[in-house]
């Protein structure tokens, strides 16, 4: 991998990502393999901070759906992301990574609440944040706190890592003809509805230059060949 020194980006990781092959809950090996490519990416240069999903334990809009009430859903699934950051940050620290964790929601017995400014010194003296909780507010998804948070440390780009290799035209889990974009534009991904992420992060993204590049987190040592520029993925940027 390439080191750029002066690179300072947001990984965002889907909670299901943390399942491995299981279907649900937290699986050890897996969260120490993207470990290992998060402490690679760190060895090479790059100034990171991290969101991760809860959907492994819990997905707030999944319990609204079969009748709670959808502040409280949220919440929880909030808590399920701290819990997915405390295990990230277990692996993390086994590896050697300096990490702090910084929660939206605080609890101080287990992690840090959210201060930008802290935040900010944990990264300029070479420590991994992991941003937890959201935005700390219902009715805002992990994908809304990763592009606010992306923003706040004024990071270069948003790398989403998930189960697919980019942005498609369809789902392409379901429809085998459909065509994956290289780069696509804020407007397009918003007004072609492209499931990419939430409009709202989507937004905040564009207004503040943040490109997003969506790609496969699942195949192993594909963030070091997506951050080196060799690997398949999807940019989101303002022209495409």
């Amino acid at each position: 991998m390439t080191a750029q020194p002066s690179k300072r980006i947001l990984l965002k990781l889907s909670g299901e990502v943390l399942m491995g092959a299981g279907q649900f809950g937290i699986d050890p090996q897996t969260v120490a393999r993207v470990a290992a490519e998060v402490k690679a990416a760190k060895d090479a240069g790059y100034e990171l901070c991290l969101v991760i999903g809860g959907g492994n334990i819990f997905r707030g809009m999944a319990g609204a759906a079969k009748g709670m009430d959808r502040a409280q859903a949220d919440y929880m699934g909030m808590l399920a992301t701290v819990m997915n950051a405390l295990a990230m940050q277990n692996s993390l620290e086994q590896l050697g990574v300096e990490t702090r964790v910084q929660s939206a929601i605080e609890m101080d017995k287990v992690c840090e609440p959210v201060i930008r400014r802290r935040a900010v010194r944990h990264i300029e003296k070479g420590r991994v944040v992991i941003f937890a909780a959201g935005v700390g507010a219902p009715y805002f998804t992990t994908d809304s706190g990763a592009a606010l948070r992306a923003a706040e440390m004024k990071c270069d780009a948003l790398y989403k890592g998930t189960s697919v290799d980019g942005v498609y035209d369809a789902d392409p889990k379901k429809i085998a003809t459909a065509k994956r974009y290289d780069r696509v534009t804020y407007d397009q991904v918003l007004n072609d509805n492209l499931k990419v992420m939430d409009a709202s992060a989507v937004a905040l993204c564009r207004e503040n230059a943040i490109p997003i590049i969506v790609f496969n987190i699942r195949e192993q040592g594909n963030l070091a060949k997506v951050l080196a520029g060799d690997g398949i993925s999807t940019t989101v940027a303002e022209t495409a």
